[in-house]
């Protein structure tokens, strides 16, 4: 699924989305990391967390923002080797490794 970024009551939360039941108003997330409030709330401020939680499950009334973005695709063509412009190269073997 594409992923998901959200903000809960103040923290953002980034995970993969794996539901939105609107029969109990819920938003599911799977593999999902709190950013904290990034310094919007000094007072309250929550930190970035580099814990990974397998599944949360958020009410949908303390979703104040959603945003649904597909990854970033890596569909570049492999580089061909740049060889200098040098004269006195009259071949090269892109092969070999030193």
């Amino acid at each position: 699924m594409s992923e998901f970024i959200g903000q809960g009551w103040l923290p953002f939360y980034v995970g993969t989305l794996h539901e939105i039941n609107s029969d109990n108003s819920t938003v599911a997330l799977e593999n999902v990391v709190s950013w904290g409030t990034e310094g919007r709330d000094l007072e309250n401020e929550v930190p970035l967390s580099d814990t990974v939680y397998e599944y949360i499950v958020f009410r949908g009334s303390d979703v104040k923002d959603l945003r649904i973005e597909e990854p970033p695709k890596e569909n570049k063509p492999p580089r061909a080797p740049q060889v200098p412009d040098d004269p006195a190269i009259l071949g090269y073997d892109e092969t070999f490794r030193m």
